[in-house]
């Protein structure tokens, strides 16, 4: 049996992405893309796995902290091939063309490959290994090098054959609404890239994957629930999930500083109509969530 880790890495998600799947130190490779995101990343890590390993007999175990990719590829697929590539609320699939890809590659062998997640950053020896790898090749795309692209599996025929999609796709997945490259829509304001932000944080493919939620809040994070508890973000991130839809409703965004934008939104439900507002402050180029507070109404 091969035993794996793949992981993936986006420095401002989106900005400089990386990608790497690793069995020990003489097996394993990376790559990326000048921008991309933590998602793609994670998907091409997998994609490159699975075509690298095409000509192997072995059954394939790979470990994964992303829930996202391992749902997208267990649970997900079979119903978005039925709707045409489509999720159940009409919307187009993000990132289609890796989970086209990686439908492709999981032909024949969906009964030798495995998925486990393991908690990224949590000591696992071979995602620790995959994330150091997938890291350097984002850091190498952001000081315009090429990163180490490693050796790679023996014998593999077509080496890195996953690179060309996402070069040809770059679909900056979760965040590309968010981000615009030349073109005719002009970038959004700090205002309108905020509220999206926040509208991410509340859907499945987000809430599925813990790096992409770590992403968007600041070391620094703190919740006050509903019931009056503090959550901090390991809090947050240990409990993280997906949720029932939830209609939202922006009430305002307030600018408090050049970096610093208050976000007063409402969420309703057939029982309750919850007032809340999020603190987003931006570092280093990356706007994060750094206080929220939600309080129900009469």
């Amino acid at each position: 049996m091969i035993i794996a880790a793949a992981d993936g890495s986006a420095l401002g998600n989106p900005g400089p992405a990386g990608w790497a799947w690793y069995v020990d130190d003489s097996c394993w490779a990376s790559g990326g893309w000048k921008h991309g995101t933590n998602n793609m990343g994670e998907l091409m890590a997998v994609l490159d796995l699975l075509q690298q390993t095409a000509h192997l007999d072995e059954d394939l175990h790979v470990y994964c902290d992303s829930k996202y990719v391992i749902d997208s590829v267990t649970k997900w697929m079979p119903g978005w091939k039925r709707k045409g590539w489509k999720k159940s609320d009409g919307k187009p699939v993000l990132n289609v063309e890796l989970m086209k890809a990686i439908d492709a590659a999981m032909d024949g062998r969906r009964d030798r490959v495995r998925f486990e997640w393991v908690k990224g950053h949590a000591g696992h020896e071979l995602n620790e290994a995959a994330d150091v790898r997938a890291n350097a090749a984002a850091t190498a795309y952001q000081r315009g090098v090429e990163p180490d692209a490693g050796p790679g599996f023996t014998g593999s025929s077509t080496a890195h054959p996953a690179a060309t999609v996402g070069q040809v796709e770059a679909e900056p997945d979760l965040f590309s609404d968010l981000t615009h490259e030349l073109g005719d829509e002009p970038a959004p304001t700090d205002e309108q890239h905020v509220v999206a932000l926040e509208r991410s944080l509340l859907s499945d493919e987000v809430r599925s994957d813990r790096a992409a939620v770590a992403a968007l809040l600041h070391p620094d994070w703190q919740e006050i629930g509903r019931s009056g508890r503090l959550w901090t973000r390991e809090d947050t991130l240990d409990t993280i999930g997906p949720i029932e839809p939830l209609e939202v409703e922006v009430v305002s965004t307030d600018r408090l500083g050049p970096d610093t934008i208050l976000l007063l939104w409402r969420t309703s439900t057939p029982d309750r109509s919850t007032l809340r507002s999020t603190l987003w402050v931006r570092t280093g180029g990356q706007w994060q969530a750094r206080f929220h507070q939600g309080t129900d109404e009469p």
